[in-house]
């Protein structure tokens, strides 16, 4: 028997099937032309949304919370700003100087701009692939072998997310200590104290939760303008450098190599004074855990992640050259009262005003680091809530109804940054444990992920998401390559700074690492399996194995 016609004269099957196609095609843009921005312009969450980020968000199961308010110059600006390369390589540069001397610095950090880029080319592809907030933790709970999917996920979203927490606090510390050796350049009598530098961690974390919650709709513009002044900071400080410093000699330079350690080699010594150069090539995947905010983040996260990589990479071989031409002697400047070699090496170049104006420059630049590595934490810590790995997940992941933004997460990054700034006053030894378990936990989330996806590539290709800013046929290689550096940069990021090794020196990060683990494992076996199932299971078309 025929159906009744429907209202408009035609068949009721024939509306539904019409209506069927017609909602597929709006949602998923079946013609492959995929630029067009969201779907219910009316819902404040859609904004800037493009069908092929809807298709995303599907594929992995996850309601889209956040605006996508970053476009592709404010994506990469984000990522720019935070990674800061030149700027962490100036303020950071002590164990460098000290184990390697200006060759060693240089020279490492020119092997670890190479074998760092086969780790970001390699995560910039996972977030192709999957580009979500919770980046690690997800990637591994999708590419790894099923049997260990859920654990292994579980163990990765923990160190992903201790580790930065830490980098948070760590930035905010910095940023603290650099002011008192600021102070003391301008009152030689100051002799600054645990509690000072803790209140000013204080300072700097209020800044940080404000611009984070009130300031959160103006962030992307305001990162373009501070990709303006990073650019703009680097020139001025390598032309006071080149302009103003003494000289050194080129074939120290590059061939003096300074063993201030007590290691038994040179090489040895070079291992150990690498992780200057690790530390200040982290974060650039940062992107990936704003990915929920970006439009068209497919594309337009792996791009920021890779070129921000790059482009910094570069200005800080541009600069490191320069910083090292303008070093007359490591032993002073390693004996700076500042307690900064890079305040010593802006002495030598220009008066205490000069040295003001420079120093506050590159504060300036640092907080705004610190502003966006909290915005990031904050997202990662919100998609590991949201996906119940954490204690208090509910009020962790809940989004601010007006905001639309992780209130919350960011509420308890600051307050995190804050609980740790009080370790300091008791024992600088206990907090710099605590921070130093940022490189190794990160180190230790690149491996597994990256591992991860190589298992998949080459036991299940067919199963490897779209990716629409893909490795290729290079992929086997760059992950294989982009593993064998990041295990031997794990390895490092465990030595102790010199020798012989007392409570001072010891590098504590294995214990806080291994602590970490041990607590994951544990916290996982009695209440984390009960309630965390991992990403995967949410993803649309899943296959097991």
């Amino acid at each position: 028997m025929a159906s009744p016609p429907a209202a408009n004269g035609a068949p009721q099957g024939k509306t539904h099937v019409e209506t069927s196609l017609s909602e597929i095609s709006r949602r998923f843009n079946v013609d492959g032309i995929d630029d067009d921005d969201g779907f219910d312009e009316n819902d404040p969450r859609l904004r800037g949304h493009t069908r092929n980020d809807q298709k995303d968000m599907h594929r992995m199961g996850k309601q889209q919370e956040l605006i996508r308010n970053f476009r592709p110059l404010s994506a990469l600006s984000f990522a720019v700003v935070l990674q800061a390369t030149w700027e962490f390589m100036l303020i950071s540069n002590t164990q460098g100087l000290t184990d390697g001397g200006l060759a060693g610095l240089f020279w490492s950090y020119l092997w670890t701009f190479i074998g760092f880029g086969f780790v970001m080319f390699s995560l910039g592809e996972m977030a192709s692939m999957a580009p979500i907030s919770g980046g690690q933790y997800h990637w591994v709970s999708e590419f790894a072998p099923p049997k260990y999917q859920k654990s292994l996920s579980y163990i990765t979203g923990w160190m992903s997310t201790l580790s930065w927490q830490a980098g948070t606090a760590s930035g905010s510390f910095l940023t603290g200590t650099i002011i008192q050796g600021l102070i003391y350049v301008n009152n030689p009598d100051y002799e600054g104290t645990a509690w000072q530098g803790t209140l000013l961690v204080f300072a700097m974390v209020s800044f940080i939760y404000v611009c984070n919650i009130w300031g959160a709709k103006g962030l992307p513009m305001i990162q373009n303008l501070l990709l303006i002044v990073h650019v703009l900071g680097f020139l001025v400080v390598v032309i006071v450098l080149w302009a103003l410093a003494p000289r050194q000699r080129a074939s120290v330079v590059f061939g003096q190599f300074y063993n201030g350690g007590g290691w038994s080699t040179i090489g040895l010594s070079l291992m150990v004074g690498q992780i200057t150069a690790i530390y200040g090539s982290l974060c650039s995947d940062a992107t990936a855990h704003m990915a929920e905010e970006v439009k068209d983040a497919g594309r337009n996260v792996p791009l920021a992640i890779v070129w921000s990589y790059v482009g910094n990479g570069i200005l800080a071989l541009v600069f490191m050259i320069s910083y090292l031409f303008a070093i007359p002697s490591v032993e002073d400047a390693l004996d700076d009262e500042s307690g900064f070699p890079f305040i010593y090496v802006f002495h030598q170049a220009v008066s205490t005003g000069g040295v003001n104006a420079l120093t506050i420059m590159v504060l300036i630049l640092v907080v705004a680091s610190n502003v966006s590595f909290n915005a990031s934490t904050s997202r990662q810590t919100f998609a590991f809530a949201r996906d119940h790995g954490l204690p208090f997940s509910g009020w962790i992941a809940a989004v601010h109804p007006t905001r639309q933004i992780p209130a919350n997460a960011v509420l308890l990054s600051c307050l995190i940054s804050a609980l740790l700034a009080l370790i300091n006053i008791g024992s600088d030894v206990a907090f710099n444990a605590i921070i130093s378990l940022q490189v190794v936990a990160l180190m230790f989330t690149y491996a597994i992920s990256i591992s991860c996806v190589l298992y998949r590539r080459l036991y299940h290709p067919e199963l490897l998401p779209h990716a629409r800013w893909t490795l290729g046929r290079f992929g086997v290689p760059v992950n294989v390559i982009g593993l064998a550096y990041v295990t031997f940069a794990f390895f490092w990021s465990f030595w102790p700074n010199e020798i012989p090794v007392d409570r001072e020196n010891f590098n504590w990060s294995v214990v806080m690492f291994l602590g970490v683990g041990i607590w994951s494992i544990f916290y996982y076996f009695v209440y984390g399996r009960k309630v965390y199932v991992g990403p995967v299971m949410s993803v649309e078309g899943r296959r097991s194995l």
